[in-house]
């Protein structure tokens, strides 16, 4: 009678405290330069060491910038966060990808690619779109500060074990909906908190379908629900993708591996806190019309009535009015990228749609590919050419415009139609304006210069 999410996560307690959290083990640390230096700090005032290095693997993404990497960054605070973060990967013994290196990229992006984020896992990293890798069936949650010390100095972590929800979508999908149109249709419907305190496992003929790449997008956004994180259970597809990379098991062991992985799944008559379904034939382009990702819409739609004062402050901020469609208003930026949809699916959709296209001349487009082996596989498959034909340039790896922590910021007033995953004030620069969108919606607007159905294009 267990869920996937019990049988992952109760292998992995250590000790229970009573009336308080659980000692979990973890199986992988993800350290990028943002939230670790307190952390590392923190051991070097304790006189203590990582207790297991090599569970351990250090990137910077978020600061870095996305052109001229073979050069130092400009920006003191980011200098400074990246550098902090190769000595401290220095000092401690650890893994590092810093910047130019092959494997360095978005860490949420680089560890499935790479084969280090396996099934079965429990895996934490000081960013909350570390959910991002339940895709591959583990549990995969995001933590702070004081937490990645801990994790650093016990390979453990003090947790109270939340509540198990499965999110079910049925049905089959229509033209040109996304992974990243589920996720915001889920939100639109549930809310930014309708999953809070609950570990959401997606199910279902829809999830069944989704590349990995797509259900690497869904779980993404599982925390913009509330949710501590979100997972699928590993079935052939998880299997196809993850064999022959680099980390991932070899030979006799890959079959030893994929025999135990094959086990993870909710049993039949297994008892969640919560259950949801969905039909997948409901769901259409979405785009958001505030300033959090559950104010979404199908890309038809009109904008509802404010309910709550935030309600009329998010339009007021945007410059948007209820009843009314965003079809057609005018866009200023286009950024396809981030750990939601900086894959190389997404350059394959995004160039499908603009192929033989020009991209419109008062559109500002920035292509950020989620990892180096991402655009190494752009240029394999001849995607640059097709985006270099429509007037695209393609950036160098990195978090880039998903926020404001580098050199690629949307100006104060300025419209950004964005792949990223979070549409805050301010999220991608003080005073800028985000609509979240699938690379396909984005890909659309880029061509002319408006919010526009990507649906008329396919």
């Amino acid at each position: 009678m267990n869920t996937l999410f019990d049988k992952i996560w109760d292998k992995h307690v250590v000790q229970v405290i009573e009336d308080g959290p659980q000692q979990l083990y973890i199986d992988r640390l993800y350290c990028h330069e943002v939230t670790s230096p307190q952390a590392f700090a923190g051991l070097r005032e304790r006189g203590l060491k990582a207790l297991r290095p090599n569970r351990i693997y250090c990137m910077p993404d978020h600061n870095i910038p996305t052109h001229d990497q073979d050069k130092p960054i400009e920006d003191p605070v980011s200098k400074k966060q990246v550098d902090t973060l190769a000595e401290n990967a220095r000092d401690f013994g650890l893994a590092h990808f810093g910047m130019m290196h092959p494997k360095n990229g978005i860490i949420h992006v680089v560890g499935p690619e790479l084969g280090l984020t396996l099934p079965g896992m429990t895996i934490v990293c000081g960013d909350s779109h570390t959910s991002t890798h339940g895709a591959m069936g583990a549990v995969a949650f995001g933590i702070g500060t004081s937490e990645v010390e801990m994790v650093l100095a016990s390979q453990c972590i003090l947790q109270q074990k939340p509540k198990a929800m499965r999110i079910t979508i049925d049905g089959k999908l229509g033209k040109g909906v996304t992974a990243k149109d589920v996720a915001l249709y889920l939100m639109s419907k549930i809310s930014t908190s309708g999953a809070t305190g609950y570990f959401v496992e997606y199910a279902g003929e829809v999830v069944r379908s989704l590349s990995m790449e797509g259900r690497l997008t869904l779980c993404n956004l599982s925390i913009e629900m509330g949710a501590r994180g979100g997972m699928v259970a590993p079935d052939d597809t998880t299997f196809n993708y993850i064999k022959g990379r680099e980390y991932a098991p070899k030979g006799a062991d890959w079959d030893k591996a994929v025999e135990e992985w094959r086990k993870l799944r909710s049993d039949d008559d297994a008892q969640f806190d919560k259950e949801l379904t969905f039909d997948g034939a409901d769901i259409q382009p979405m785009i958001t019309y505030g300033t959090n990702p559950g104010m979404g819409i199908a890309i038809t739609d009109e904008i509802p009535q404010p309910v709550t004062a935030t309600d009329v402050k998010a339009l007021e901020y945007m410059g948007f009015q209820a009843g009314k469609s965003l079809i057609g208003t005018l866009v200023d930026y286009v950024f396809l990228g981030a750990c939601t949809n900086g894959r190389i699916e997404d350059f394959r959709a995004f160039a499908s749609l603009v192929e033989g296209k020009k991209k419109a001349p008062s559109v500002t487009a920035w292509l950020v590919p989620g990892s180096w082996n991402v655009l190494h596989e752009i240029k394999e498959e001849g995607i640059d050419k097709i985006l270099q034909a429509a007037g695209f340039e393609i950036r160098q790896p990195g978090c880039s415009a998903c926020l404001a922590m580098n050199d690629d910021k949307i100006p104060a007033g300025k419209l950004s139609v964005s792949t990223s995953n979070r549409n805050f004030e301010g999220r991608q620069g003080p005073g800028s304006r985000t609509i979240l969108a699938s690379p396909l919606t984005a890909a659309a607007a880029a061509i002319t210069g408006k919010i526009s159905d990507p649906r008329d294009f396919i």
